[in-house]
């Protein structure tokens, strides 16, 4: 049986193959797309939008412990989400790039 489409021309079909992102884009899209899948991971951005914080100021407003605020600041550290300066022996973290940030805003105004 002979694939027919409604829709699509065999040139449609060359054009939509032709600007899907590459499987390692989207791959990397998918892993990026995860942090917003978290919903520590979405307070833990909540919070950095507002204002840059450490792990004690975090875990005191979420109510969450250190350990696993830790852990999701890495997975999005890793992911190029957050970012952190020193202060002394305090890391205070924020989020890497206003894009993040309207990002994230614009999903919050779209549910």
């Amino acid at each position: 049986m002979q694939n027919k489409f409604l829709l699509l021309s065999e040139r449609n079909k060359r054009d939509v193959l032709g600007a899907l992102p590459t499987e390692q884009d989207i791959l990397r899209l998918a892993d990026y797309f995860q942090n917003f899948s978290d919903s520590t991971r979405i307070k833990i951005l909540s919070c950095l939008s507002m204002m840059d914080m450490c792990v004690n100021d975090l875990s005191n407003v979420l109510g969450i412990n250190q350990t696993t605020i830790s852990h999701q600041l890495k997975q999005l550290k890793d992911q190029n989400l957050v970012t952190y300066k020193r202060d002394g022996k305090i890391l205070v973290y924020t989020l890497r790039g206003e894009h993040v940030n309207d990002m994230f805003m614009y999903a919050i105004n779209a549910i």
